[in-house]
């Protein structure tokens, strides 16, 4: 298989477009706008992430000869009639929104501003590690939300979407608050507590669960957690405590309940458990659990110390993808806009102003900020290059502990959250309705008429979307 690079990994129309810009000279600046239109139903907020993945494509990107034959054997054309591609890298500048800050609906995560072809072509892989990453992020931290101040851990790996998605989901866990991670790869290279326990098939493979439960103690010197439902619950919990008692290993050690009714077993195991003197073992909840499952758990006063969230966290069940788009806004000096039904984006390179409370006010990126506002953008790269170190995930825990202590409390709800939304400028008010004038004067007047019905020109919905 003829090897080529990431730059390969984006949708066809990116290419075709990119080899018409250049064929036709039109390779000024142009600034594209990440930007996500609606939450989902079940979102009182998003938590920006995917950006540390994003740049690093952006600085590595180039294309090379391989992938000009891959680009060509795709369009069924000759390779030289690909060539004005090769040797092809990002050069441009990104403005984005930290990882672990909060968003809403409408507001820029990111700004590409760089020659039009580069900034076309990157768009698929940008837009995917965004847009995947940030809803991931998203429901991880709902699940710490519901928790209320009980760990919560990542087991999600087995399930995601791939590998590398799994990974993702490891680190962003960790990036919103998780306590650790089942996935030993993302442990190892992020810095994150590795955590885990035993399968069922561990006590199958023995002739009794007090045999298993013996050996793995036996094997495993420090605290150990014991899974405790492979056939009778409570009969597994009883087992545990005996061995826990006998070998002496308590302090730090758990049981794992992963089926049936969790916050019913959670008190006959916390009984069991002190009845045996074992009061410091721990109760770990797992099976199916997201958010929702957590807020009744906890709701429910169940004595469970540890969730362990995976399948539905890691993929992201209930919203497994968020309505983003990358849109031009500014071309050659030139802010641009588009107009079709239900959506119309907002012209020109833009800023959020936070203001207390989380009422933002999205604004073009050079005006004066709002009285007791922050800009959320940050600039991250410049020719191509980061502007500044990675940052750690505690700093992107802070800052989203930061913005959650802002975000009203009807945002933060598990069940029907209502989500703030951000209201504009007024220069970028003013700067859409002359632009969106200027384009249906060069339309002929009976498709100008169908744009303004269509779009609702007039009205305060169609000023503020974006």
């Amino acid at each position: 298989m003829t090897p080529v690079s990431d730059a390969t990994t984006t949708d066809l129309y990116e290419v075709t477009m990119a080899m018409s810009y250049l064929r036709e000279g039109r390779t000024g600046p142009a600034t594209f706008s990440l930007f996500v239109r609606n939450l989902p139903p079940e979102r009182g907020f998003l938590v920006a992430a995917g950006l540390e993945s994003a740049l690093d494509y952006l600085a590595g990107f180039h294309v090379g000869p391989d992938d000009v034959d891959a680009f060509a054997s795709a369009l069924h054309r000759p390779p030289c009639d690909l060539e004005p591609l090769l040797g092809l890298t990002f050069t441009g500048q990104v403005r984005a929104v930290p990882e672990g800050r909060i968003v809403f609906a409408g507001e820029p995560l990111l700004e590409v501003t760089g020659p039009l072809p580069q900034a076309q072509l990157v768009e698929s892989y940008v837009l995917n590690l965004l847009s995947h990453q940030t809803a991931i992020a998203s429901k991880a931290a709902r699940c710490v939300l519901a928790a209320a101040g009980h760990p919560v851990v990542d087991f999600s790996l087995r399930r995601t979407h791939g590998p590398q998605a799994g990974f993702q989901a490891a680190r962003l866990g960790a990036m919103v608050g998780f306590a650790g991670t089942s996935n030993v790869a993302a442990a190892t290279a992020e810095g994150i507590p590795a955590v885990g326990t035993m399968a069922h098939s561990f006590v199958e493979a023995f002739a009794s669960e007090e045999d298993a439960f013996r050996a793995f103690a036996r094997c495993h010197p420090g605290p150990v957690t014991l899974l405790v439902d492979t056939y009778d619950t409570e009969e597994g919990v009883r087992v545990a405590a005996r061995v826990l008692r006998d070998m002496d290993r308590g302090p730090g050690s758990a049981v794992r309940l992963d089926s049936g009714d969790l916050a019913d077993l959670a008190v006959r195991a916390r009984s069991i458990l002190d009845d045996a003197g074992l009061a410091d073992v721990r109760i770990v909840a797992s099976g199916g659990l997201d958010e929702y499952a957590v807020d009744d758990l906890v709701r429910s006063g169940a004595p469970i110390d540890t969730y362990a969230v995976g399948t539905r966290v890691g993929v992201s069940a209930d919203a497994p993808y968020l309505d983003s788009a990358y849109k031009l806004v500014e071309f050659d000096g030139h802010p641009v806009m588009k107009l079709s039904s239900a959506k119309v984006t907002a012209p020109g390179r833009k800023q959020v102003f936070r203001r207390p409370g989380c009422a933002d006010v999205i604004g073009l990126a050079d005006e004066q900020p709002p009285d007791d506002s922050v800009p959320l953008l940050e600039t991250v790269m410049l020719n191509g290059r980061r502007t500044g170190r990675r940052p750690p995930l505690d700093e992107c825990r802070e800052r989203l502990a930061a913005d959650l202590g802002e975000l009203p409390s009807a945002a933060r709800r598990i069940r029907a959250p209502v989500a703030p939304r951000a209201t504009t400028s007024e220069r970028l008010s003013v700067l859409t309705a002359r632009v969106r004038q200027r384009i249906e004067d060069q339309m002929p007047a009976a498709s100008a008429r169908q744009a303004r019905r269509r779009n609702g020109a007039s009205s305060p919905s169609a000023r503020r979307a974006l």
